[in-house]
């Protein structure tokens, strides 16, 4: 059955080595692709497994600051509630009394006698008047003083353990403060003005904060020295502002929230920054220093905040992931290192898909080589085996077969061009003696040299054969009668001008007869007819004397 002609031009344009190596480059990159695929969707669901995580960990938190959330807006309203129906308590009347009495004064302090209640400090009018965010002229300046007075029975009605201030006070436009803290205040004028003068109070005017909404700020706390992180919102009724409720909390009190909420989910480190990326706390209650945050990855981060909730990106020694919280102007973040993903379930899976993938490829690339060196002996063996079916191996010119085969393409090619072509037919004189008297082995000496000289008489287009036991027939295409003569009496010359040495200290020279046919005499390429006239001649230059050549007769 024919070859396709694709298989046919495949075949000649790729050895069968280069097929072999093609088909295991082929598996080598399928393979690579589906552990490449593998791998991808385990860091896909790597990255998933580390968003629920935080996931959990932002809920956590978000839960518990939601009740000191919530109890801040409970204060706020139960201001605005007292703004509008005050106490009628006989404390409140004494209160204002003492307020009237003692507003022109640099400092002052009221005090009720319920113990529920917080003492009210302030400023004169004087300094009220020369503030640019102050105003003391207000109908209801004694409600408003009332509701300052009743924040402490507020956050008596809110205390919980789950409150996690340090200390909450409100700081009113009308010169005056209350506060929780219990440590005296020694000078109530510079204190008044500081808290005015903080990012969390001037901030809070309708123009600066439309919504009217919780604003976090992080400040370093000038008496304890500690970083606080203050919770402000303002306090309206009736479209005008009054003044600002402030919350301070510590940061161990977020680290011991941050601590809560993770739980039992130790692997890597838990941060918890505020909206600019300053540390605040972490889950390592050992480590007191910030964490390292390298700059590339600190301004991504601040990149990814403006327009996200959360995010995540590789870095080249780890994960890093982070959220925003609900209930806190800031984001928590998980520090997963290559060492702890290692460790972990998807380390290991990956490890153990990268042995898997390595030890296919070994013994992919092994079993390459074995089957390219058998391929290579295997094409070995059938060119010798062709090489075989094709040259005589003692002499290394082409056998009958072979002969006959180019003889008849140059005739034909010769017959088209009409060109001449001659046939030299050679028989060594008395080779039966050298067998008989030397041996067999000398005798393939003998024809081995006389094959070299002929190969070395013609040209490359020329073609010689062993047509039997010591004779030769040699084709001339483009070649007249007196061109082939003179090839013919060169190769005699040459053979019976050599000494052969056929063992040690043994050498003999022989003869050869030749007959030579052309196409010249009869116009007919027929090869094996030329072949039998350059037979008959040579059988003429034996009858004789030999070693001579016949080219006509």
């Amino acid at each position: 059955m024919e070859k396709p002609q694709w298989l046919k031009h495949f075949g000649l344009r790729f050895t069968p080595g280069q097929v072999v190596s093609l088909c295991f480059i082929v598996v080598l990159i399928c393979s690579s692709f589906l552990t490449w695929r593998e791998v991808a969707v385990l860091e896909d669901n790597y990255i998933s497994s580390q968003r629920n995580r935080l996931d959990s960990v932002s809920h956590g938190m978000d839960m518990q600051l939601q009740f000191n959330m919530d109890r801040l807006f409970f204060l706020r309203n139960g201001m605005q509630a007292a703004l509008k129906t005050p106490l009628q308590l006989k404390s409140m009347s004494i209160a204002h009394h003492e307020f009237d009495r003692r507003r022109q004064q640099d400092a002052w302090s009221v005090q009720s006698g319920s113990r529920h209640l917080l003492t009210v400090n302030g400023v004169s009018d004087a300094f009220v008047a020369h503030g640019s965010d102050l105003n003391r002229d207000n109908a209801l300046l004694h409600n408003e003083l009332t509701a300052a007075l009743e924040l402490g029975y507020l956050l008596h009605l809110s205390s919980s353990s789950n409150s996690i201030e340090s200390r909450t006070q409100y700081v009113s436009r009308a010169g005056f403060f209350v506060t929780s803290d219990p440590q005296p205040i020694a000078d109530i004028t510079s204190y008044y003005a500081s808290v005015i003068a903080k990012p969390w109070f001037f901030t809070q005017s309708a123009r600066d904060n439309h919504g009217r909404g919780i604003r976090w700020y992080t400040e370093q706390a000038e008496a304890r020295g500690v970083q606080v992180i203050t919770a402000s919102i303002p306090l309206y009724l009736a479209d005008r502002w009054y003044g600002v409720l402030a919350m301070d909390v510590d940061v161990s009190a977020l680290q011991r929230l941050l601590v809560e909420a993770i739980g039992d989910q130790h692997e890597g480190s838990w941060q918890l920054y505020d909206s600019q990326l300053t540390w605040l706390a972490s889950s390592r209650t050992d480590v007191s220093d910030e964490p390292t945050l390298s700059a590339t990855d600190r301004q991504r981060i601040l990149t990814d905040v403006g327009h996200d909730t959360r995010g995540g990106f590789l870095t080249a020694s780890g994960y890093i992931s982070w959220q925003k919280l609900k209930n806190f102007d800031g984001i928590v973040l998980h520090v997963h290192t290559l060492r702890e993903g290692l460790g972990g379930a998807f380390g290991n899976i990956i490890i153990a898909l990268s042995l898997l993938w390595l030890v296919f490829t070994s013994i992919l690339i092994l079993s390459w080589i074995v089957i390219r060196r058998m391929v290579r002996n295997m094409i070995a063996m059938q060119e010798s085996l062709e090489w075989r079916a094709w040259y005589d191996t003692l002499t290394r010119l082409p056998n009958r077969g072979a002969l006959f085969d180019r003889a008849e393409e140059a005739v034909r090619a010769c017959q088209l061009a009409q060109q001449p072509l001659c046939v030299i037919q050679l028989d060594l004189d008395h080779f039966k003696r050298i067998n008989d008297q030397f041996g067999h082995q000398a005798g393939d000496r003998v024809l081995s040299h006389v094959g070299s000289l002929i190969t070395n008489a013609l040209r490359e287009h020329d073609v010689a054969g062993r047509v039997g036991g010591e004779e030769f027939c040699i084709v001339l295409p483009n070649t007249t009668t007196a061109m082939a003569t003179r090839v013919a009496e060169r190769i005699r010359n040459h053979i019976s001008a050599k000494e052969f040495l056929i063992r040690k200290n043994t050498t003999l020279r022989i003869s050869a007869s030749l007959g030579v046919s052309s196409t010249e005499e009869r116009g007919r390429y027929e090869f094996e007819h030329l072949q039998s006239i350059a037979d008959r001649r040579l059988y003429l230059a034996k009858q004789n004397g030999r070693n001579r050549v016949y080219s006509a007769g």
